[in-house]
């Protein structure tokens, strides 16, 4: 075992176990940290593999997007931050599904491959990846796009419950915020 194999291995127990964390947790914020924690693991093992470009898109976009992202629909929809009783539910149905989802997806990787060597291609530029992504990829790209513009949106309208309501309504949900 090579220094990159014990660093591979190293970051990926990070990676699992701040996985693990994030849905075991009860506290909210604690879990997006943990997701952080999560993502920058994913980011080493990319930087290790020596893939540049996709460790520092991930950090951008995922480490600084997607979690800033979470956090803010959590402050902006007043989730209750801490450990919350009357919201929590037993976790072995999840654990369950989780863990039969994984097995059958192992077993359906190594059924497909059975030990067989894959010839790797030839190591990408950023002008490939570009010529890639804005060619071949540019309409899943958009959608994904569309998709996180949504949810921004659909976190402010619940966030603000003026929005589409009669004027009854409204006048009610004023005189209860002060």
């Amino acid at each position: 075992m090579t220094g990159v194999d014990a660093l591979l291995l190293a970051l990926g127990a990070v990676a699992v176990g701040s996985g693990v964390l994030v849905v075991a947790t009860r506290h909210l914020v604690r879990a997006g940290l943990y997701l952080v924690v999560c993502l920058g693991a994913v980011a080493g093992m990319y930087l290790v593999l020596a893939a540049e470009l996709v460790a520092w898109v991930q950090v951008l976009i995922y480490v600084g997007a997607v979690v800033v992202l979470l956090l803010f629909a959590v402050m902006l929809t007043r989730a209750p931050i801490g450990a919350s009783d009357d919201l929590d539910r037993p976790g072995w149905p999840a654990a369950l599904i989780g863990g039969g989802a994984g097995l059958g997806l192992a077993a359906l990787l190594v059924d497909a491959y059975r030990w067989t060597t894959v010839d790797l291609p030839d190591a990408g530029t950023a002008e490939r990846l570009g010529e890639q992504v804005f060619s071949n990829w540019v309409l899943p790209f958009e959608v994904l796009s569309v998709l996180l513009l949504s949810a921004l949106v659909g976190a402010i309208v619940l966030s603000r419950p003026d929005i589409g309501a009669t004027g009854d309504d409204a006048a009610g949900d004023r005189g209860r915020s002060r």
